[in-house]
């Protein structure tokens, strides 16, 4: 695939989720930022980080003396989200099954529309990378898809996924990594999410 094809695969999945989130991303994806508590020169991953939105998001909260890092599978994607990176972002290719980062090496480990493509029979070791790489206290949020409940969420839905949502069970796979359930709750329009810590 060329350079300009990447792109353009790029582009149209950005598209796709301005219009999956009806005008509403940039606040929907503040407010988990809010919900991971991350704070100014923490260490954050990224887990599925897409085009890098949420990172970039995070990279906001945790200043110059942050540093996010992002994960994805799709080369793709991380091309796009390394050129448009901040100082303090950075991205690479890598599976949510197998994190390249040694054990306790972040703050807050935060996700969004990653789980429901990685394969059922893979997520828990995915949810147990997570609370391997997480610092002891450090913070968990994962979004996922919440049932459509509308016409209007099917339809943000098929614009973000291209198919109909699977309910993750995000807060079974918290609780069998071994986290701490802190809440769960949803974010409109089509969010449902589980925050958690990893215990001291």
């Amino acid at each position: 695939m060329s350079q300009h094809q990447h792109v353009e695969n790029a582009r149209f999945y950005e598209i796709s989720a301005a219009i999956g989130f009806a005008g509403q991303r940039r606040r929907v994806y503040d407010g988990l930022v809010r919900l991971s508590d991350v704070r100014p020169g923490d260490r954050v991953l990224d887990v599925g980080c897409g085009t890098g939105y949420l990172s970039g998001r995070v990279a906001r909260a945790i200043g110059p003396d942050g540093q996010v890092e992002g994960i994805d599978p799709s080369p793709t994607v991380v091309v796009y989200a390394n050129e448009r990176a901040t100082s303090n972002a950075s991205f690479r290719v890598a599976g949510a099954e197998q994190l390249p980062y040694d054990d306790g090496s972040f703050d807050a480990v935060v996700s969004c529309l990653a789980v429901h493509h990685i394969g059922a029979s893979d997520r828990g070791r995915a949810f147990a990378e997570m609370y391997r790489v997480l610092q002891p206290g450090g913070r968990l949020v994962v979004a996922d898809f919440r049932p459509p409940t509308s016409r209007l969420s099917r339809l943000a839905v098929g614009a973000l996924s291209g198919h109909a949502a699977e309910q993750v069970p995000l807060l079974d796979l918290a609780l069998d990594a071994g986290f701490d359930i802190v809440e769960t709750g949803h974010r409109r329009p089509v969010l449902a999410y589980v925050r958690a810590v990893r215990p001291r």
